[in-house]
C-alpha cells in the first residue's frame, strides 16, 4: 500500500519540484497577480508535450491573475506552438495562449496571442503598465471559431499573431505596435481559468521559440544559425527535436532500418538514432565536401552523394555511388555542375539536375549507375528553373518542381520526360516533393508568393505540406523557420508514417 501511495504522487511531486526547475525549453515560471490556486507546468520528455494548469480572475481591465511559463528574450523573435483546453470547462471566457511580457508585475504592458474557452481567437495588448486591457472585439483582432495553432511574431516594435486550424495555413489574426515595449522582455506560455476558484487545464506541444534573422542576412559573411533536426509523425502532427547544433547540418534521409538518420554537416555525412544520442561518421572516403544532396537506393544496399571537385564548372558538384555501409565512391557524372535527387526504383538508374554547355539553366537527367551517356528529360528555357526530381516507388512518374508556370509548383511526368502534369497551383513556391513509400502521398516544402520562385533560400517562414500523390489539396503539417536544408532529399521513414526535417533558429 505504501509503494502504490509513492507511485500515485509521483507526477504531483515532479510538478512540483519542476516550478523551481527549467521546465522544457522554459528557464522560468510564476504565478501573477497572487491567484487564489497556485498554476504549475509539468513537461513530458519523452513526447515533448507541456501540461498546464492555473486559474486567475482575468486577464483584463488594468491587472492580471494567471499562470506564466516563460524565459526571457532579447530582440526579434517568432513563437509558434499547438494548444488544446482540457475537458469543457467551467468559464467559456478561459484563456490560454503565447504572451509577451514586459515585466512579472500584475499590471505590467503585454501583448497576447489568446485562445478562449468558447473559440474566440483574439490578439490583445495592455500599452502601459496599469492601463486598461483594449476590448479586441471593437478591433479586426478577433475571429471565432477556435484556432489551435498560435503564433506570435516580433519585428522590431511590431507584433503580429497568426493562427491556424489544423491542416490550413496560417493566417494573420492582427498586428500592433508596441512602441514602448522594452527591447528584453518576457516571453512564453500562459493560463487563466477566468474564475478565482477555479484550476483549467491545458497541453501544448510542437514549442518552438525561434530567433529569425533580417531578409539582408548574409550567412557567409555573418555565419550559420543553429539547426535542430526533427522528427513528426504526420497523423497527429506532433513533432520531436532529436538533434541541436548551434551551426549548421542539413537534409535528413531515414534508414532503411527505421533506426536510424542520415544527414549531412562540415562536409561529411553522419547518422543517429531516431530518438536522439550519438553521431557517426560514415566513411565516404575521399568525397568530404557534401552538399546536402544525398539519398539511398530503393534495395538500402547503395548511397548517392553530391560531392564537390575544386576548380570546376558551377563550383564542381559531382555525383558518385558508393555502398550505404561505406566505402569507396564512384563516380557517375563527370560534368559539372550536378546534384543527385532520386533513385529508380530498379537501383539501376540515378535522376539528377544539372547545368550543362555553360547555360544558365538547369534540367533534369537521368543516367545508369555505371555511369555512361546521360539523357536529358527536361528542355527549359533560361529564366525557368526545375528541382528536386524524384520516382514514384512504382517507377510510373518522376515528380519534381518546376517553375514553368512562373510561380515553382509541383509537377510530374512519364520516365521518359513526357505527360507533364501540374500538381499544385497556389500562390506559394513549392519545392521537393517526396513521394511516401506506400506511394500514397507527397511531402513538400513551401515558401511564401514572395520568395523568388526559383530560388529556395535558407532562414524563412516556411510550411511542410502533404497531399494525395495522384494530386488534391494540400494539407499544412507543419509551421517552420527554415528553408534551404529542411527537406532536400526524400526523407519519410520506411513505413510512411514519419517524416524528418531540419529547422533554424539563432540564439
Amino acid at each position: 500500500m505504501k509503494k502504490l501511495l509513492i507511485m500515485i504522487l509521483c507526477p504531483f511531486l515532479n510538478s512540483a519540484v519542476a516550478q523551481n526547475l527549467p521546465i522544457g525549453v522554459f528557464q522560468n515560471s510564476s504565478d501573477i497577480g497572487n491567484p487564489k490556486n497556485n498554476g504549475s507546468a509539468y513537461y513530458d520528455n519523452q513526447n515533448q508535450v507541456y501540461k498546464l494548469a492555473g486559474s486567475g480572475y482575468n486577464i483584463w481591465f488594468e491587472r492580471d491573475e494567471f499562470y506564466f511559463l516563460y524565459n526571457k528574450i532579447k530582440g526579434d523573435f517568432i513563437l509558434t506552438a499547438n494548444f488544446e483546453f482540457k475537458g469543457t470547462g467551467t468559464n467559456a471566457h478561459r484563456k490560454i495562449g503565447w504572451m509577451v511580457r514586459e515585466s512579472t508585475d500584475e499590471k505590467s504592458s503585454h501583448i497576447s496571442g489568446v485562445l478562449h474557452g468558447e473559440g474566440l481567437t483574439v490578439m490583445q495588448w495592455r500599452v502601459a503598465t496599469g492601463s486598461a486591457m483594449r476590448d479586441p472585439e471593437d478591433e479586426l483582432f478577433a475571429k471565432g471559431s477556435a484556432y489551435n495553432i498560435i503564433q506570435i511574431e516580433r519585428s522590431g516594435k511590431k507584433f503580429i499573431m497568426r493562427a491556424a486550424h489544423t491542416g490550413e495555413p496560417l493566417e494573420i489574426i492582427g498586428s500592433h505596435d508596441m512602441e514602448n515595449m522594452p527591447e528584453d522582455i518576457l516571453a512564453g506560455l500562459f493560463i487563466c481559468s477566468h474564475d478565482p476558484g477555479v484550476t483549467e487545464e491545458a497541453t501544448v506541444w510542437n514549442v518552438r521559440i525561434d530567433k529569425p534573422v533580417s531578409d539582408v542576412y548574409d550567412p557567409g559573411k555573418e555565419g550559420y544559425l543553429g539547426c535542430r533536426l526533427e522528427t513528426m509523425n504526420v497523423s497527429d502532427g506532433k513533432r520531436k527535436v532529436i538533434f541541436e547544433k548551434p551551426s549548421r547540418f542539413e537534409a535528413p534521409n531515414w534508414m532503411p532500418d527505421g533506426k536510424r538518420l542520415l544527414f549531412n554537416m562540415d562536409g561529411s555525412l553522419y547518422t543517429i538514432p531516431v530518438t536522439g544520442g550519438e553521431t557517426v561518421k560514415l566513411n565516404t572516403g575521399f568525397a568530404n565536401n557534401l552538399n546536402n544532396d544525398h539519398g539511398i537506393s530503393f534495395n538500402g544496399k547503395l548511397l548517392a552523394i553530391s560531392h564537390s571537385r575544386q576548380g570546376l564548372p558551377g563550383g564542381g558538384s559531382s555525383v558518385y555511388v558508393l555502398p550505404l555501409k561505406g566505402g569507396k565512391p564512384k563516380l557517375i557524372t563527370e560534368n559539372t555542375p550536378s546534384y543527385w535527387h532520386g533513385w529508380a526504383p530498379d537501383n539501376k538508374e540515378l535522376l539528377y539536375v544539372a547545368q550543362r554547355n555553360g547555360i544558365p539553366v538547369y534540367n533534369i537527367y537521368r543516367n545508369s549507375v555505371k555511369g555512361g551517356k546521360e539523357v536529358a528529360l527536361t528542355n527549359n528555357k533560361i529564366g525557368e528553373h526545375v528541382d528536386g526530381c524524384e520516382y514514384s516507388p512504382d517507377g510510373k512518374y518522376i515528380y519534381y518542381n518546376g517553375s514553368h508556370t512562373g510561380k515553382m509548383h509541383i509537377w510530374r511526368m512519364k520516365p521518359d520526360g513526357s505527360g507533364r502534369e501540374e500538381l499544385t497551383s497556389e500562390e506559394y513556391n513549392d519545392w521537393f516533393p517526396h513521394v511516401s513509400p506506400d506511394g500514397k502521398w507527397i511531402l513538400f516544402i513551401s515558401f511564401s508568393g514572395d520568395v523568388d520562385p526559383n530560388s529556395h533560400p535558407s532562414y524563412k517562414r516556411v510550411m511542410l505540406r502533404i497531399m494525395p500523390s495522384g494530386g488534391g489539396k494540400p494539407e499544412t503539417i507543419a509551421y517552420l523557420y527554415g528553408g534551404q536544408g529542411t527537406i532536400n532529399v526524400p526523407s519519410w521513414s520506411p513505413d510512411s508514417r514519419e517524416v524528418a526535417f531540419v529547422s533554424n533558429s539563432g540564439k
